[in-house]
């Protein structure tokens, strides 16, 4: 869309990954956009209270990586020059699942990785230099505000408990290269009326032709529509009974001859390891236990000792030759959730949820930061070919076919595991058991390995694994 066609305000509440790639959809299409978050954002690549789980192992898939480059020319090669470590997916990684390694191989199936404090704080910067997109930290989302009729969203309210307007005290303006703010003479300032100076706590009212809801896990949408008179989503819940506990290790030369590791949990041995090369010459390393199994110890000598449990070796040599940065840090993965938006009959228009605001996983499938990608990319295609008409219950509706595919990943396989309560319909039965087959075959084919990790990393659809070829290759194995 050409800048003279862009037009309206549009709001942001919360500046994760989620919100950020949504507000760089937004751009696009809407005049103004601003970005509201709570905390007192960090100028540079930090954990932040916000994001606990920040100082964890994640993982961006390969589908994210894709669509970030769209969003952000230069983006692999940008975070590579920071320290970031590009990888082809089977080449230079090792993957485990139910003890069985898949062979290594160049696949073309393009990662990259970095930690997510240091993926943030780079889009958050890439986000910023768009001239029409600002981020004010220190600001809580209340609520949202409708029309005349209550059919409607027209914009949000927040408590500013300051105004810092992001970022504070080093605004260098555009990433050189990547420009792609309006040109000079439009207005960036806030919207004629509203007080920008600082509030102390006093309640904000913004206005707004649309409010994007990427509050997070703990987000209050469903509230905030039952306060304007809409009913709250209905919910899937599924709790993975998984525990984390992540170490730094400080990363060499010669320390391994792969740029990541990864053995999955399984019902026979519950218990999965995975080491990725990160910036800052680090080695991020994350053991969990999974299916409500007895949790990795946290104390140094503990944690070490648990690798031994994991079926292959790579890890548990990488850790005892490695210098740690730090001690082990626990936690506890919350339920994941799914608020079915699309299945609502009635809607406001002016209202949509993004990230884990809609959607949350297991984080051991690394699909959150990709999920959300996704979304901000069905988002940004509709504004900009079907207009905004509709624009809520079509989002949901093409939300969902994102989030389908990642929730019967995650979910189907937490369902392997007894202590995991959940509907085990025919398929879920029938798909873990193929995809258990399916692992045998990929240990001595390279190409179905490659096609498992091409619907793993949100880059084929899952129907894929059922290609005539794949399917040989599995029932010979199976015999």
């Amino acid at each position: 869309m050409s800048v003279d066609r862009r037009s309206g305000h549009a709001i942001v509440l919360g500046a994760s990954i989620g919100g950020l790639l949504a507000a760089r959809a937004l751009s696009e299409s809407f005049e103004k956009v601003t970005v509201f978050d709570r905390d007192d954002l960090p100028a540079g690549a930090t954990n932040r209270r916000g994001v606990p789980q920040g100082e964890h192992l994640h993982g961006l898939l390969a589908r994210g990586r894709q669509i970030l480059e769209e969003f952000f020319p230069g983006f692999t090669g940008d975070l590579t020059a920071q320290g970031a470590v590009p990888v082809d997916v089977q080449r230079d990684c090792i993957w485990r699942n139910d003890g069985r390694a898949i062979p290594r191989a160049s696949s073309g199936i393009r990662g990259i990785c970095l930690s997510r404090p240091a993926l943030e704080a780079y889009v958050r910067d890439r986000v910023q230099a768009i001239a029409h997109v600002e981020i004010r930290a220190g600001h809580e989302a209340l609520g949202l505000l409708t029309d005349a009729t209550g059919d409607a969203v027209s914009g949000a309210r927040v408590l500013a408990r300051n105004d810092v307007r992001l970022p504070p005290g080093h605004d260098t303006g555009p990433v050189p290269g990547h420009d792609t703010g309006p040109p000079p003479g439009h207005d960036t300032g806030p919207p004629p009326g509203h007080d920008v100076r600082d509030q102390g706590g006093v309640e904000q009212r913004h206005d707004a032709e649309l409010v994007v809801d990427a509050t997070g896990r703990g987000n209050r949408g469903p509230t905030w529509l039952a306060e304007i008179g809409f009913e709250r989503p209905p919910e899937e819940r599924v709790d993975p009974q998984t525990t984390y506990v992540s170490r730094d290790y400080r990363r060499s030369p010669g320390d391994a001859d792969f740029a990541a590791t990864v053995t999955s949990p399984s019902p026979a041995n519950p218990h999965g390891g995975i080491a990725i090369a990160t910036e800052g010459d680090r080695w991020m390393v994350t053991l969990f236990s999974a299916g409500g199994a007895e949790p990795p110890p946290t104390d140094p000598d503990g944690y070490l000792e648990f690798t031994a449990r994991l079926p292959a070796r790579e890890l548990r040599d990488l850790l005892h030759r490695a210098e740690p940065l730090g001690p082990p840090r626990p936690i506890r993965l919350p339920t994941s959730v799914r608020r079915r938006y699309e299945h609502l009959r009635r809607l406001p228009e002016g209202f949509i949820a993004v990230g884990d605001s809609v959607c949350t996983f297991n984080p051991a499938y690394a699909q959150g930061m990709t999920v959300a990608a996704a979304q901000a990319n069905v988002l940004r295609d509709l504004l900009l070919h079907k207009g905004r008409g509709g624009l809520t219950r079509q989002y949901f509706a093409g939300a969902a076919k994102v989030n389908d595919v990642a929730w019967d990943i995650a979910v189907g396989a937490d369902l392997r595991y007894p202590a995991v309560v959940g509907p085990r319909s025919r398929k879920t039965n029938f798909l873990n058991a193929y995809v258990g087959r399916l692992h045998v075959a990929a240990e001595r084919h390279p190409v179905v390995g490659r096609r498992f990790l091409s619907v793993a990393n949100l880059m084929t659809p899952p129907t894929a694994l059922f290609a005539p070829g794949i399917l040989a290759r599995v029932l010979w194995s199976g015999r």
